[in-house]
């Protein structure tokens, strides 16, 4: 690494050598304390040979005198880069406002990065900083930390911890959310575990309470399953009745799908317009206002630029791609529209269910009915159909 950076500034060339006795050429090579590496023998009378600019200018010199014929094919290295851009004085002066750019642009933060957050969106996290004064533009050198911490914590109720540490333009923000205790009831809390739906028992988990069915039993919505109130020699026992009820239940939803559609056509114009954000604001490179025309879909594509080694930039490319279609009034096929509601009321059953609940059978139906399709789905599934029912106690329940 070390040899290959100090070759790129004294600069190297590739020559292609030609001689009828290429061993002298080596040979001179070594006498005169020439350097060259990444040799290619391409014939018998032919090679080529990587040296740095000053051993090329002494290679002609001890070959001038030989039969040998050198070849230059490509120069390299900081003194070449500087013989093709020193008269180039736009270039000149980009390379020394630059560095200073650059290091005016490290002291601010121009990029968030969070982690740690799993339940708290980012967005919430990103505003909560934004009224504590953190945000796109702010100067990150010199954060307080315990004093951003004291602010931004009662803004987040659910953020236990909160630390921003700047790493050049770039404010990483690492979080640490709260873990909720369980809900602890107390012993005055009674409670009857009742069915959801109807539907007939194929599973009884009781933890506590008086079982009131039993398995094969077909039960109602409403019904009491478990019982939070037991008899015994003193009276009435109270408890909180928990558990797990499973049964079979049946579904037999119907949703109608239109069959009249806006349906759109091919792409009759695309315009590309091309706008830079920087930090906050933005330049359009665009005439024209922003108001779209209708039936046109726009795609916005972000762009951050970044150097080579990965420092983000406060600059970022906003490419916008308008799209005009031509939308007419379509019928749509009968099986596109049963396929559509048996994906719509399938999505409403498993939401019912839950994801322990499972389907065990469906049909799928459909009929027309003027301008819509009526969809019907009938369903058997087996699920947990027990419910907590707060039992009220009142002095005659007591007596």
């Amino acid at each position: 690494m070390y040899r290959k950076a100090v070759n790129y500034l004294r600069g190297q060339a590739v020559v292609e050598i030609t001689s009828s006795a290429p061993e002298r050429v080596v040979n001179l090579c070594a006498a005169h304390g020439i350097p060259f590496w990444d040799v290619d023998w391409r014939t018998e009378r032919c090679f080529r040979v990587t040296t740095t600019l000053p051993g090329l200018r002494r290679l002609r010199e001890v070959t001038a005198d030989t039969d040998a014929d050198i070849r230059l094919l490509r120069k390299t290295g900081a003194p070449e880069l500087w013989r093709r851009c020193r008269r180039r004085y736009v270039l000149l002066a980009a390379a020394l406002v630059l560095p200073l750019l650059l290091a005016l642009g490290s002291a601010f933060i121009w990029d968030f990065a969070v982690s740690g957050n799993d339940t708290v969106p980012t967005e919430e996290i990103l505003q909560a900083l934004e009224r504590c004064g953190v945000r796109v533009g702010t100067r990150g050198v010199g954060l307080d930390q315990d004093d951003l911490r004291n602010r931004v914590l009662p803004l987040l109720p659910d953020v236990v911890y909160l630390a921003v540490n700047v790493r050049g333009c770039t404010a990483h923000v690492q979080v640490v959310e709260r873990t909720r205790p369980p809900h602890l009831y107390r012993d005055s809390d009674v409670q009857n575990v009742v069915a959801a739906r109807d539907g007939l028992i194929t599973k009884i988990e009781a933890l506590d309470g008086v079982t009131c069915v039993q398995v094969g039993d077909t039960v109602q919505a409403g019904q009491v399953l478990l019982g939070g109130v037991a008899d015994s020699p003193r009276g009435c026992r109270y408890m909180r009745a928990h558990g797990r009820i499973r049964a079979r239940t049946w579904y037999c939803w119907t949703v109608p799908v239109p069959l009249d559609v806006c349906e759109k056509t091919g792409e009759e114009g695309a315009v590309t317009r091309v706008a830079v954000d920087i930090g906050r604001q933005r330049i359009k490179l665009y005439a024209g206002g922003s108001v779209l025309p209708v039936d046109c879909d726009k795609i916005t594509e972000y762009r951050g630029l970044r150097l080579p080694f990965g420092l983000r930039l406060p600059v970022t490319l906003a490419v916008e791609k308008t799209v005009t279609h031509t939308v007419y009034d379509g019928q749509r096929a009968e099986d596109d529209a049963r396929a559509e509601g048996e994906r719509q009321l399938l999505a409403q059953l498993r939401q019912t269910i839950g994801e322990d609940g499972a389907i065990l059978q469906t049909d799928v139906s459909a009929r027309r009915q003027g301008a819509y399709l009526m969809v019907t789905l009938r369903a058997e599934c087996e699920e947990q159909i027990g419910v907590d029912a707060p039992l009220a106690i009142t002095s005659d329940t007591g007596r």
